[in-house]
């Protein structure tokens, strides 16, 4: 395992694997290692040395941190400033720039964007090993080509991350959790839908098993005056049973969502990305799977042992796609973790990665 600590020993480390057949395998806080095929002939980069806080504006909402500084460091330092990352990421271990590359954001996404929509700028080594840059330090920034939406997700197969410039947001001062309790996957996303549809402004929702039984959250942020008057709006028709429960339970909620704890203990777990209004579908036709719902329905959590080229059919028929997030060692290096792309999409990432990294250095045949 390699660990270099400046930008320059990871410029030269990079431009010597150009010329090898090895492979440079970036490994952040070692939280995703277990997604995607084995890969136990390449050279591991550990990106941690790229640790700590380059700036931090808080009245600009604007945080730089170097990419290997540890996800909860950088939640500890905004929560400081009453502020937050919006896009809600789990952090169980994880650096912010395995963050970035997983792309994965938390119950938030529904309605405050995705990891993509609040990387600002970067400083990455490209495949060449050239220090680069992209986008800027402010929230409004011209700067051409938007290179941040690329390396968000990228999952390490463009460029070494070493730094990111984040936009960050207030902290609600309160934050409510509604529940209905009992409910089928299919009248769940209804409840949902209804939901999202009033101007009550829902910050998250989401169906699971909580404490034995089905329930379907709907999360409310804000100020007190505001979060009140837009549980109002929702305290009618089909929404008339909602229940209020306590912060820290509702905290305790949205982290079992936010880090699919129901389903922690699954050896085969999915990550399917559909319609909402096909999720209750997708579970129909995958009988003995356990799950769990985020995004209103947009996001489904489905622990299944079924026939993986059924489950992603499945997700196909329901305009999504299936990404395999655990399996044993046989299964993940058997079944690939993406979804497969149609050959001109493939072709496209490929010109993608090429211009990056034309030698191939950080292909490592993981995905």
């Amino acid at each position: 395992m390699l660990r270099p600590t400046d930008i320059g020993e990871l410029c030269d480390l990079v431009a010597a694997f150009a010329g090898k057949d090895d492979r440079l395998c970036l490994r952040g806080g070692g939280s995703k290692d277990a997604i995607g095929a084995p890969t136990p002939d390449v050279t591991v980069v550990d990106m941690r040395g790229f640790s700590g806080v380059v700036d931090y504006d808080p009245p600009e909402l604007v945080l730089t941190v170097r990419a290997g500084t540890p996800l909860a460091e950088v939640q500890a330092l905004v929560a400081a400033e009453n502020q937050m990352l919006a896009f809600d990421p789990e952090g169980l271990g994880t650096t912010i720039g395995g963050v970035i590359a997983a792309g994965m954001a938390g119950p938030l996404r529904l309605t405050r964007g995705g990891v993509r929509d609040h990387l600002l700028g970067f400083e990455a080594v490209s495949g060449r090993g050239e220090r680069f840059v992209a986008g800027g330090k402010v929230v409004k920034n011209v700067t051409g080509f938007d290179l941040s939406k690329l390396m968000a997700g990228s999952w390490g197969r463009l460029a070494a991350l070493t730094e990111v410039t984040l936009k960050v947001v207030p902290r609600p001062q309160l934050q409510q959790t509604l529940l209905l309790r009992g409910l089928d996957p299919a009248a769940a996303v209804a409840v949902m839908a209804s939901a999202l549809g009033t101007p009550a402004e829902l910050s998250a929702a989401a169906h699971l098993a909580w404490h034995g039984e089905p329930v379907t959250a709907l999360r409310l942020d804000g100020f007190a005056p505001s979060v009140a008057a837009r549980r109002a709006m929702l305290a009618r028709d089909a929404l008339a049973a909602l229940e209020p429960i306590d912060d820290d339970e509702g905290d305790a909620l949205w982290d079992a969502v936010r880090h699919v704890r129901p389903l922690a203990s699954a050896p085969i777990l999915w990550r399917i990305v559909v319609a909402p209004s096909k999720a209750p579908g997708v579970i129909i036709a995958l009988p003995g799977a356990a799950w769990l719902l985020d995004w209103a329905g947009g996001l489904l959590w489905l622990a299944s042992d079924s026939d993986p080229a059924d489950i992603r059919r499945v997700a196909e028929a329901g305009g999504g796609h299936a990404m395999l997030v655990r399996g044993d060692t046989a299964l993940r290096g058997a079944v690939s973790a993406f979804h497969p792309r149609s050959p001109a999409l493939t072709a496209l990432e490929t010109r993608v990665r090429r211009a990056f990294d034309p030698a191939g250095v950080f292909e490592t045949g993981r995905f």
